[in-house]
Parts: structure tokens; sequence; C-alpha cells
């Protein structure tokens, strides 16, 4: 067997993506909840009220609200995820789904502001405890093992309105109390946990050319949040010492386009800023010896205390997890032949075939990735989000012929086999969006990831009825067969 016995197979999903419910039962608000939706062409935009009291709206990528503003949602946008796909009120049907998949694992997270809607009350809203603790006893109940986000890009909006995104030291004192409430509320219930969603991303997004006050806040904000995620595994441990708790990157394979080797030194530091920095810190507990060269270029000093420097040695995750979609090419030389996928961009690869968002399907990048990180760090690794988003179409009969999907998915499965035959510790794989969702870069549903369509359109119209792809029942016989009969 390439992949052992007790080896994680399941599927992903995000709060804000899927839950819907926005304003019910006491939850807070999030971006999510001010940002309509978009397309491949055309960007989601945030929505707020000026220090005048005029409408305004901005793009969401690198998005920073401007002074004296406040958030606000206007009844002329539609802002996709106030629905989701309404798992808040179909939990039940759709683990149901999951387990007659066969799933062994179901990663989905928490969303902060339906425990504390503010994020600082001293008392958690007891409905958000009390909806978490039915979908972890449902899974349970199940069979499958829940794999807990406790970030994933869902912020209190009232914190980032107040002390902007991660921009202040509160942040910390404030994840600590809602890390400490989720571990107690849900001890015995959930085992695995991970702190911060793609938390490389806040440095991925910059372009090499953004300005040093831009790298200043990204590496402010990344250094709180390393902080908050060291003190969230030390009390994890604490409180139930059969936690596993990970950190989670946006795993991308960089690849130089030429051999120049000013190619080859850019993608070098491709990987060190974008994939090792995040990485060295939370598995080694310490910065990396270029984080000063990396500081420099951009004049960075950060508010960093001793005290962190302890927590962070103490803190180290379990577990290596990381999303993986793609790959990309990066060089020095001009370049128009771009492409973009997970919001992230790169040059147009001559070798890689590319979806319709732009994204380069490259299962063999996969596998690499997964050998460079088991070799850095000799942690338990997961996949923890992969997949292909794409148009889908319904049948007059219902049914949904995505063989794409399927072919997309044996590829990389493969290539997780091949690594595991190399010695990697690979311990699971949760595809991204087992069950269609609000896209988060393009706000769409037309962009489907799922093994079940849910009858939700761009629009905000839809029944919200499941049904099953072909690739559900694929899928069903990939996990049966231990990943062997991928026919």
């Amino acid at each position: 067997m390439k992949f052992s016995e007790d080896f994680y197979w399941g599927g992903a999903v995000a709060a804000n993506q899927c839950e819907g419910a926005w304003n019910v039962d006491g939850r807070g608000m999030a971006r999510t909840d001010v940002t309509t939706g978009g397309t491949v062409n055309t960007p989601r935009m945030v929505t707020f009220i000026d220090k005048d009291g005029n409408k305004q709206k901005l793009p969401n990528h690198g998005f920073k609200l401007p002074e004296g503003a406040h958030f606000a949602v206007f009844d002329d946008e539609l802002y996709p995820n106030h629905d989701g796909i309404d798992f808040y009120h179909h939990y039940k049907e759709d683990i149901a789904l999951l387990k007659e998949m066969g799933f062994k694992m179901f990663r989905l997270s928490i969303s902060w502001s339906r425990i504390y809607p503010t994020g600082e009350e001293e008392k958690p809203n007891q409905a958000g405890l009390d909806f978490y603790r039915n979908v972890f006893t449902e899974l349970r109940n199940a069979g499958i093992e829940p794999l807990v986000s406790i970030w994933h890009f869902d912020t209190p909006l009232v914190l980032e309105e107040k002390y902007g995104d991660w921009l202040d030291r509160k942040y910390i004192a404030l994840y600590e109390k809602y890390v400490t409430t989720i571990f107690n509320e849900y001890k015995g219930l959930v085992k695995y946990w991970l702190t911060f969603n793609e938390i490389n991303n806040t440095i991925n997004f910059l372009p090499d050319d953004a300005s040093d006050e831009a790298y200043q806040e990204a590496y402010q904000h990344l250094h709180y949040q390393f902080v908050a995620s060291a003190r969230a595994v030390q009390i994890g441990h604490q409180i139930d010492p059969e936690n596993k708790i990970g950190c989670m990157i946006c795993g991308i394979t960089y690849y130089p386009l030429t051999s120049d080797p000013e190619d080859i030194l850019f993608n070098r530091s491709k990987w060190e800023k974008g994939i090792f920095y995040c990485g060295d810190v939370q598995c080694k507990g310490k910065y990396p010896t270029f984080t000063k060269r990396l500081w420099k270029e951009h004049n960075v000093q950060l508010d960093i205390t001793e005290q962190d420097l302890e927590e962070l040695k103490k803190g180290t995750v379990d577990m290596y997890t990381f999303s993986y979609y793609m790959s990309q090419a990066v060089t020095t030389h001009k370049n128009d032949d771009t492409v973009s996928g997970n919001m992230s961009f790169g040059v147009r690869n001559p070798y890689l075939e590319y979806s319709d968002w732009g994204w380069a399907l490259d299962p063999k990048g996969l596998k690499y990735y997964l050998e460079m990180i088991y070799d850095r760090y000799e942690k338990p690794l997961m996949v923890v989000e992969n997949g292909l988003g794409a148009y889908d179409t319904v049948e007059e009969d219902g049914s949904i012929h995505d063989n794409y999907r399927i072919e997309y998915y044996r590829a990389h499965i493969e290539e997780m086999a091949k690594a595991i035959e190399n010695g990697v510790d690979l311990i699971g794989y949760t595809t991204w969006g087992c069950i269609d969702l609000v896209s988060a870069g393009t706000g769409e549903m037309r962009k489907r990831y799922g093994f079940i369509y849910v009858d939700k359109h761009d629009d905000g119209t839809g029944t919200m009825a499941r049904s099953k792809k072909d690739s559900f029942y694929w899928y069903k016989k990939v996990i049966a067969s231990q990943g062997e009969d991928l026919d």
C-alpha cells in the first residue's frame, strides 16, 4: 500500500465561503460580509462609508480602510458570502454525503466572529459555541475526524476597523482568549487544529515593487500572527496533550523561467520570502538567517520583544500543512505573458497547461514541494487544499460529468504516492471545496470545485439543493481502495 491504512482522505471548506447565516444567532461581521462578488476579470470590492459620509468601494486585493471610514453593507450590492451555500442549516445533510463518500477527515474553519462577535467581549456567544459543537458531534458520529482552522481570513470586522488588519499587538491577547475558549469547549471532539490559514499570503500578495511602508506592515502583521500561533500551540497542548496543531502555508512551487543566474537567484528569493520565511518560524521556532536581508531590503523595523522570541521557540507546530494548486515560473526579464492563480502571479510556463482561471496545472510540482518541505522540516505533512475550479454543466437528467476534475485529482494523487514512496511522511489529503462553495478570489459560484454540486448561482438565485457529480463516485472508490484504484 502506498497510502497507509490510517491515511486521512477527505475534503476541505471554510466558514466564510460556505456557512452563510452571516447575521444569524449573534454572529458578528467579518471582511467577507462587506465584500462583493467579482469575476476572473473584475475584482471583488469592499464597501464602506468614507469620512464624509459617502458610499465607496475599493478592490479587496490590497485593501486598506481609508482614515475616518467605516465598513458598511449596501442594499444595492450583492454579497455572495452572506448566504454561502447555507451550510449553517444544511450541515447534517452535507456530512451525510461526506460519510457516503467514505471521508476520514473533514477540514472546516470556525468563524471567530461567531464565537466573539466583536472580538472584545468577555464571554463568548453561546449560540456560536453550540453550532460548532453540533457540527463536530455530527462528524464524530459519522466516523469523520474534524480538522479545524482557527483563523481562515475571519477576523471580526470591528477589530479590523479599530486596529487595522493585525497591525496592533492587542490582537495577540484577543486571539489567545478565542483559542482558549475553543480548545476548552471542544476538548475530546477536535484533535487536529491549524492556527492561521495560508499565513504566508500576507507576503505573497505584495508585488516585488511594493513600497517599504507596505512591507513594514506585512512583516509586522506576520510577526503578531507568529506570536499568536505560538501561544495557541502552547495553550492547545496544555489544555489537551492529545491536540495536534499545525501551520498552514499557501504552497507554491517556484521555477526559474531561464538558466540566467539572475533568474536562479530570484527563484531562490521567492522560495525564501514566500515559503520558507513562515515555515521556518512556525516549524523551527526562530527567524531564518535570510531574514535580515529581507528586512533590510525594505528598511523594516519590527515591534519585536525578547518575550516574543521565547514564545516562538516554545510554540513550534506539530505538523506542516499546506495548500497546493499550481506552480509559478519567475523571471527577472521583461515578460508580458503573465498568469495568475490563487491570487498570486507569475509568468506563463511554456511546458504547462492552464485552467480557465489562469492556474498552472502541475501535479509534478506537488511531489517536488512535498519532498522539498519534508527534507527541510521532517514533520508530518498534510495537503489540506488541492483542487480545480471549473465550469460544470448540469445535464437534462441532472447528471454532471466532470472527468476534467477526476483527471486533475488522479494526477496529483499519483504524485503524492511517489513522494510517500520516496520517504515523505504524508498523513492526510483534504481536497479543496469538496462541496461547491463561494470562490474566495472571485466570489463566484460558477467556479466550482466540489464532488457535490450546489444549486446556487452568481446572481444569488438557486434552491441550495445538493447533487452528486461523477467525481463523487470516483473519489468514493479512491478512498475505499486507499488510493490504489484511480481509474
